[in-house]
């Protein structure tokens, strides 16, 4: 066991005004499993670069590990397997690798392929299993199920459990409670550690957030009353002040000393109680600071006239002469909320590129309206460039209405200046899910619309989609997303 120090660490990227950290202090077990959370564009991925030294930065960073970071960047992704560990690690261990990889259920004769032959899943595990081999690393683990399925996840998840020294990037709520022991957390204000997994932390964290509204108000009306007991005691006291040059009713002098004496109690008396109105300030003044924006989101679905808006019936689909799926039947009927699931490669995002009008070639029976519009998220945000403002205007949609949902989704407004190529990967999906509540449509379809998002997020589109009746089919390996959301689940 050996700690990781971090002390007073400050940082802002060049060129900005605003720091990313700062005066920031805290420590890390390396034997823990650490989950590290937080929204998007709160620094996760700038925190790990800076513990591998690739930023300069005021404060200090000690620890007796070497750190590796997942994924590792392969150059000649055209070598074979076996040729691409060997760059990593070139000391490797043969028995040693062959044991991380039964455990990953990774079978020998993918080290003969070349990398780029391989599944998304599998250079996954293959790069967890090398990087897991190498002696006195700690290992920082930046997102690695967005390239899973619902299966893969579950299998890195219980790989990862068997594991220890790391922390781990990740917006999946069940795959990160089944593997860590710690999480640390990137607050609006602050970097905090608790021990326990992420349902944990959340539970914590709501019934702090609870504590908080409820004692910021008991502190508003504390403050109100107060203030409102200082100005009557302020008035009386400038009320007996003036009565001091006044008469008795009877006509007789007034004793001004003992008038002065009265009027001096009542001022201090009103300046204590201005004192204790300055304390119930300073205390709400350290509420609230840490509770996030998650204001609810809206959809307003197109009504249609049909109570089923597409059909399947035996559908198969090809490509060339290869079949990617065989024989689906299903229909979409309004108000369902359909999970399409199923392995990578099993046909999902060819079936969402039939239903959303694209030249598939299938056989079988497959009926959509010609006046169906269909609202479409794509997996891939990888053509997103230039301005939030041109990017309504070419797309044809509202900009109030799609900066007002960036808003809720934690877009600060010093973002809507950025080019969208900048943006982190979680909040380049967050405009295409924006474009889409912006859109005018009868049916969504979202394919993998949750990689990247960070879970205070997901959870809003959780509660969106489940608050209104809206249709919609959609592909996510988000366990928990998938269980809360579907009234419908079709199984590739």
């Amino acid at each position: 066991m050996s700690l990781i120090n971090v002390t007073n660490l400050t940082y802002a990227y060049e060129g900005s005004y605003d720091n990313i950290f700062e005066d920031v202090s805290f420590q890390i077990d390396t034997d823990w499993k650490l989950g590290f959370t937080g929204r998007n564009g709160r620094g996760k991925t700038t925190f790990l670069n800076l513990l591998l030294g690739k930023y300069e930065y005021s404060g200090n960073i000690s620890a007796n590990v070497t750190f590796e970071y997942f994924p590792f960047q392969v150059e000649h992704k055209d070598h074979n397997t076996l040729d691409v560990i060997e760059e990593m690690f070139p000391d490797y261990l043969h028995w040693k690798l062959m044991r991380e990889l039964s455990l990953l259920k990774v079978s020998e004769d993918v080290l003969y392929r070349p990398f780029d032959s391989l599944s998304n899943g599998e250079q996954t595990k293959v790069l967890l299993a090398t990087l897991f081999i190498k002696e006195n690393s700690f290992l920082l683990i930046d997102e690695p199920t967005n390239h899973l399925d619902m299966e893969g996840r579950k299998l890195v998840s219980d790989y990862l459990n068997s594991k220890s020294g790391y922390i781990l990037v990740s917006h999946d709520r069940s795959f990160l409670d089944h593997c860590v022991d710690h999480i640390l957390s990137i607050n609006k204000t602050n970097i905090e550690i608790q021990k326990g997994n992420f349902s944990g932390w959340w539970d914590n964290k709501l019934r702090q957030d609870n504590f908080e509204l409820a004692e910021n108000e008991k502190l508003k009306r504390d403050i109100k009353r107060l203030s409102d007991s200082s100005k009557r005691t302020g008035n009386w006291s400038h009320e007996v002040e003036k009565s001091k040059n006044g008469t008795r009713n009877s006509g007789s002098k007034l004793d001004k000393g003992y008038v002065g004496h009265k009027a001096a109690k009542m001022m201090k008396r009103s300046k204590s109680i201005e004192q204790r109105q300055q304390s119930a300030i300073v205390e709400k003044s350290k509420l609230l600071k840490n509770i996030e924006n998650a204001d609810s989101l809206e959809i307003s679905q197109l009504a249609y006239h049909k109570s089923q808006l597409v059909e399947l019936e035996k559908v198969s689909i090809y490509y060339g002469d290869k079949r990617v799926c065989a024989d689906i039947s299903f229909s979409i009927e309004q108000g369902e909320r359909i999970a399409l699931l199923g392995k990578n490669g099993s046909g999902k995002s060819s079936i969402i590129k039939l239903i959303c009008g694209e030249d598939i070639n299938y056989t079988g029976t497959f009926k959509k309206d010609s006046q169906l519009k269909i609202s479409y998220v794509s997996q891939d945000t990888s053509d997103l460039g230039g301005n939030l403002s041109d990017y309504a205007a070419n797309n044809g949609i509202d900009e109030s209405l799609f900066k007002s949902i960036l808003r809720k989704l934690d877009f600060s407004r010093v973002q809507f200046e950025k080019d969208i190529s900048a943006f982190s990967g979680g909040q380049k999906k967050k405009v295409l899910i924006a474009k889409s509540l912006s859109e005018q449509a009868h049916l969504h379809i979202w394919d993998e619309p949750l990689n990247f998002i960070d879970i205070i997020s997901r959870m809003q589109i959780e509660e969106l989609l489940l608050e209104y009746s809206s249709t919609i089919l959609f592909v996510e390996h988000d366990r928990e997303f998938c269980n809360n959301v579907a009234t419908k689940v079709i199984e590739l």
